[in-house]
């Protein structure tokens, strides 16, 4: 008996032993991380006391400083935080492939800035440990970005992984500017409706009527039926334009294959529905009597470009001509959206406020987490925005009279002829970017914020649709069946949809067309985005 209590005395003591070493360790660590997060200030600027470096891995668009280590914008705001960064610039052309590669390596950067991490490797390199977790540190040390999370939870919900971490600080938009939502739009020549003496079409049929007339009445007036009807960079801007007047992608833009069927009030995959088939038919037509440039499936965004600035098209579907097709450009004015044969009259091509969630990523190998947390909190907040966008008063910006700001002459009316986006590069980063910061009106300088984009927005506006998804985002087993059966579904959707629009294939194919797709394994497929979109539902509470 005795021996047992013996026994008994000894396991308590080493259990009380083992808890003390444990919170001894514990309280080791927490001073660690006190002692290494004594240097970050809390609020206000420097950031941080001592002076730190950062090594940023981050995209350089063509449109953007060849140099971020020398570059007004963060020269500016190293002052401000005591923060160097050591920027890592990579090619936008070889970004993946190199991305990759690192990804793969012993020695990460600490943060990937403007890289377009995919949401795959945010959930595959978030749960490895390889990207930090940021809910708790967003909680702490980002203030800005944690009232947005609060003010639009559809920001949140497209940066949360099924896990229910987030990972990323992404590229947003604010849900007030929608005019950023919309991106491109299309656009109609005003003074070619007049010579014709059209009024602006608003249903399908009224837009092939003045297609036909740009082709065969010369409106330019030179003799040379030089007119284009229509022309884009691509076709699918003509697609996503006419696809609401059949009621087809009536979620937005990040869903190109699944909505919400009006009818039945459920998922569906509307590639296979009757009525893509009949809006391919519409496209066709166009295409067949030669009302969209027939070079519209090879031709470069700077062919497009040039010949927008010649004034050779009717109708278009891009950004601001004003901007983008010098004086030619302000012949234009936003076009309607447009009602179908049966009635349908909606505006889909729509994004969501997150369109990128991984535009930020803090890695494994950062010493300095908290600080780098609020160093890029401070581009979502309204003196960030300033100084990310404008950059700094009287070098690249000036405030008006009127309490608004614009660039100065040198930016805007530029002595070489640099464009405005070629000469603000000089200075700012934003340029071509899909960055980590919060797009509002007040503060963009791009396109979509011109008189001219946000008229054509007003006049979009009765028409857009209610709901827009973000992204649904996968589970590592969904993702699999999205990137091998579900990747080939989509590519062939995608080369059948062309093949439909030139002729190549009769539509006396399209049953064909959709056994071909049921066979490819559509109902795992379905599956998979029934599953993501139950998630969406309970996440977002629209259950």
């Amino acid at each position: 008996m005795k021996s047992k209590k013996i026994f008994l005395l000894v396991i308590v003591l080493t259990l009380i032993l083992l808890s003390a070493c444990n919170n001894q360790q514990d309280a080791s660590g927490d001073k660690e991380g006190q002692e290494k997060d004594e240097n970050v200030k809390a609020s206000g600027m420097p950031i941080v006391e001592e002076p730190i470096t950062l090594h940023f891995f981050a995209k350089r668009a063509d449109t953007t400083a060849e140099n971020w280590n020398d570059v007004l914008l963060y020269n500016e705001y190293e002052k401000m935080t005591n923060i160097n960064i050591e920027w890592e610039m990579v090619p936008a052309a070889g970004l993946t492939e190199k991305r990759n590669l690192v990804l793969a390596s012993e020695n990460l950067p600490d943060a990937f800035h403007t890289t377009s991490m995919p949401v795959t490797d945010l959930q595959k390199y978030g749960a490895q440990g390889t990207f930090i977790k940021l809910n708790d540190l967003i909680d702490e040390y980002a203030p800005n970005f944690k009232k947005i999370l609060e003010e639009y939870p559809e920001i949140k919900d497209g940066i949360t992984m099924p896990d229910g971490n987030i990972y990323s600080f992404p590229y947003a938009f604010s849900p007030d500017f929608v005019s950023m939502l919309l991106s491109s739009r299309p656009w109609i020549r005003e003074d070619w409706m007049k010579t014709l003496d059209m009024d602006m079409p608003t249903t399908t049929e009224e837009l092939y009527q003045f297609l036909k007339a740009v082709k065969e009445q010369d409106p330019n007036g030179n003799g040379q039926a030089d007119e284009i009807p229509f022309g884009a960079n691509s076709i699918n801007t003509l697609v996503e334009w006419v696809q609401g007047a059949y009621g087809l992608g009536n979620r937005g833009l990040k869903h190109k294959f699944v909505d919400m069927d009006p009818k039945e009030e459920e998922l569906r995959f509307f590639p296979t529905a009757e009525e893509y088939k009949e809006m391919l038919q519409y496209v066709h037509k166009l295409f067949n009597e030669e009302l969209i440039d027939q070079n519209i499936f090879s031709i470069s965004t700077d062919q497009y470009l040039a010949k927008g600035s010649e004034g050779l098209y009717g109708v278009t579907h891009y950004f601001s001509p004003d901007v983008l097709f010098g004086k030619e450009g302000e012949n234009y004015i936003g076009a309607e959206a447009l009602a179908g044969p049966n009635g349908s009259r909606l505006y889909t091509s729509i994004l969501p406020p997150v369109p990128t969630p991984g535009a930020f990523v803090i890695t494994s190998a950062n010493e300095h987490p908290a600080a780098t947390v609020r160093w890029i909190d401070y581009f979502y907040g309204d003196e960030g925005a300033k100084l990310f966008f404008m950059g700094v008063e009287g070098v690249t910006y000036e405030e008006t009279e009127d309490g608004e700001y614009e660039y100065v002459d040198e930016i805007k009316n530029n002595p070489d002829g640099l464009t405005v986006e070629q000469a603000v590069s000089k200075y700012l980063t934003y340029p071509g970017g899909t960055y980590p910061a919060l797009v509002t009106q007040e503060f963009f300088q791009g396109s979509q914020g011109t008189d001219m984009s946000l008229d054509a927005t007003e006049r979009l506006k009765p028409h857009l649709i209610e709901e827009v998804w973000p992204a649904f985002i996968f589970t590592d087993e969904e993702q699999k069946i999205m990137d091998t059966s579900g990747a080939d579904i989509e590519k062939y959707v995608n080369e059948m949809k062309d093949k439909f629009i030139v002729g190549e294939t009769p539509f006396s194919e399209w049953d064909k067309y959709v056994e071909t797709i049921q066979k490819m394994g559509l109902e795992e497929y379905m599956d998979v985005q029934h599953k993501a979109y139950e998630r969406y539902k309970e996440s977002s509470g629209k259950n």
